[in-house]
């Protein structure tokens, strides 16, 4: 007779990320070294699809840490009496070892991390490299001093700052990597200009049509950034990065039929090439026993809902749904390229995304760029 299951371990974990080919060289020797368990505290939450479920007991803790899933470890930003929205975390290790693969560190280089949270990064980059060579931004001042006694206690002493990890770090100089554990809306040109030519950004970024993509950037000569995107990667925004998931809808409904089944919408690479085309156009989406619902807005008050196997809403000025459509269409005339065929390109003044060569830039449809309300960037 088989008995109760066993829980699973941190070194169960590690075996899991390695078999899956995310550990390589010397992380697999790094991650088992650094027990994710002491950078997490007592009180933590599990995030379910619409809410956020306190983790109760030691040993449901410790399931939950030893297991790849983010781990929730603060909610409205710290503030009691709150929503419950999850505002600071211990990401998901299989992101967190994707995302230092990205880096592609070596010895003797400096990084410089955008988002300590937990610290639990922090103290894989200072077993990799040493303390010296690691550098930390958080701007919570209670979650910063956790990560730092959690990094002391663990015998990590990294370069840690309380501060807007958007603006560059006073006096730090030039460095080799940077890593951003919160997701940007766009990359902040000053970010860029404290990493060296040749040097990578790794960061994941959340646009108004698409909820997260990786990116990796090489720093160029002139200053400037390119890169493809690397996947889905759903972070916790940047605190002056947030925005509110949708405009505000004017309007009487019109219904029609769909021609499009939403959930073809939620295709990354389709995501990628909509938000350059329809930039300032907000998509949400939630699961259905159908498929999927999903709302697009835009600033001016025209809004949509579609759902699996009902007809379309629309709302406000235009015909946003036609507009969505059309733009798939193009998606689909361009071979419907996969997330990884995209790319990304930062200069001083913007940034735009591409299609199979940084050449190739995604322009916003007729009219779009003068009615998105974006000043940050084209595409």
């Amino acid at each position: 007779m088989s008995g109760a299951p066993q829980a699973p371990t941190y070194p169960d974990l590690v075996r899991d990320l390695a078999d899956r080919g995310l550990l390589t060289g010397r992380w697999r020797q790094v991650f088992d070294a650094v027990p994710r368990s002491r950078f997490v505290p007592a009180a933590v939450w599990r995030q379910l699809s619409d809410r956020c479920e306190p983790v109760v007991g030691t040993d449901a803790s410790l399931a939950l840490v030893n297991s790849d899933e983010p781990v929730v470890t603060q909610l409205d930003d710290g503030a009691k009496g709150g929503p419950g929205v999850a505002t600071s975390s211990n990401s998901m290790p299989s992101m967190v070892a994707r995302m230092l693969g990205l880096l592609d560190v070596e010895d003797g280089q400096r990084v410089l991390e955008i988002g300590t949270g937990t610290g639990y990064v922090s103290a894989l980059l200072c077993k990799r490299l040493g303390d010296d060579l690691v550098h930390s931004v958080e701007l919570d001042p209670v979650v910063a001093r956790q990560a730092a006694d959690a990094l002391a206690q663990s015998g990590y002493r990294p370069h840690l700052r309380v501060g807007d990890g958007e603006h560059p770090w006073p006096g730090l100089g030039l460095v080799d990597r940077l890593i951003a554990t919160c997701a940007l809306r766009y990359v902040p040109y000053t970010l860029l200009r404290q990493v060296r030519p040749g040097g990578i950004v790794v960061a994941p970024l959340a646009r108004e049509f698409w909820s997260g993509a990786l990116v990796q950037l090489r720093v160029q000569g002139d200053g400037t950034a390119v890169g493809p995107f690397c996947g889905g990667a759903t972070y916790m925004p940047m605190r002056a990065h947030r925005v509110p998931d949708l405009h505000e809808v004017r309007g009487k409904g019109r219904a029609r039929a769909a021609g499009l089944d939403p959930a073809q919408l939620l295709d990354l690479g389709f995501a990628l090439y909509a938000g350059a085309r329809l930039p300032g156009v907000r998509l949400i989406h939630r699961n259905t026993g159908q498929g999927v619902q999903v709302w697009v807005t835009r600033e001016n008050g025209s809004a949509a809902t579609a759902a699996t196997g009902e007809e379309v809403w629309q709302y406000g000025p235009g015909f946003l749904w036609e507009e969505i459509e059309q733009t798939w269409w193009e998606y689909e005339t361009a071979g419907r390229p996969d997330a990884d065929r995209f790319g990304l390109t930062v200069t001083g003044r913007g940034q735009h995304v591409w299609l199979r060569d940084p050449s190739e830039v995604i322009r916003p449809a007729r009219g779009q760029l003068a009615r998105s309300g974006l000043r940050r960037s084209a595409g």
